[in-house]
């Protein structure tokens, strides 16, 4: 039987300097998002140190019974970044922040920084066959499919469950890697997590909490308490900010 963290939390990266890019390229109509470092090395931006900074505060102003007390990031600086702020506000030196790399982005091979413009003007093949297919199921040259993610994510889960059960467990990580959490936690079919993520982008620093079931003394289930959740964000009177990640356009 699985045993689960008696708390889990969700949480995309602040906004980064991709998405600033990304935001420039879509203004500007262009193919392609100009970005000066690889993905996994792009900063937070100005506003998305905010925006972390915010975020670990909110968690700091939990009561001392209720926090985080196992931190786990993607390696990609952005997610490490936000994570770290969350750590220094929690001033706890029993919860080092650990990296994992089935938590990185989904890899996007050959249409990597690629508007959705660039990829139906530069490959035209690729976007009918993602239009067929699916990006539930589509997979590009070099890349990774909705289910990929899934896959490196159901391993995750076994680590978190062995080594974590009855925790508190904060993961900062990547908007795909939020939405298939959900699909694999909720035991979701693809139609309906497809139609999750249709409604909203997961914003930036947006918290995502599951608790353990109560009903359950083995605590061998999770429900859902809140999802795409911005408080901490406009408690702080930080803006909100919910565009893809750059190379992910065509998400």
């Amino acid at each position: 039987m699985q045993h689960w963290p008696s708390k889990l939390w969700l949480v995309r990266h602040g906004e980064s300097a991709g998405n600033v890019a990304l935001d420039a390229a879509h203004a500007a109509g262009g193919d392609t998002i100009e970005i000066g470092a690889r993905d996994v090395d792009e900063p937070l931006s100005t506003l998305g140190e905010r925006q972390a900074a915010a975020l670990g505060r909110w968690f700091a102003s939990m009561p001392h019974d209720e926090k985080p007390d196992v931190l786990i990031c993607s390696p990609y600086l952005r997610a490490r970044a936000t994570a770290v702020a969350v750590y220094k506000a929690l001033g706890s030196p029993q919860a080092p922040v650990l990296r994992d790399e089935r938590l990185r982005e989904r890899e996007f091979g050959i249409l990597d920084r690629l508007t959705k413009r660039g990829i139906v003007q530069r490959h035209p093949d690729l976007a009918a066959a993602r239009q067929l297919m699916g990006k539930f199921y589509f997979r590009p040259p070099g890349g990774e499919s909705w289910c990929d993610v899934m896959l490196r994510l159901r391993s995750l889960l076994d680590t978190i469950s062995l080594h974590h059960a009855n925790r508190r467990v904060l993961i900062v990580s990547h908007q795909v890697v939020v939405l298939c959490f959900r699909y694999l936690i909720e035991d979701l079919d693809e139609e309906s997590i497809l139609a999750i993520d249709a409604e909203a982008d997961v914003a930036n620093c947006s918290v995502t909490e599951y608790i353990a079931d109560q009903e359950n003394e083995n605590f061998s289930s999770l429900k859902l308490l809140r999802y795409n959740f911005i408080a901490p964000l406009k408690e702080e009177g930080a803006a909100i900010t919910t565009e893809p990640d750059a190379h992910v356009a065509a998400r």
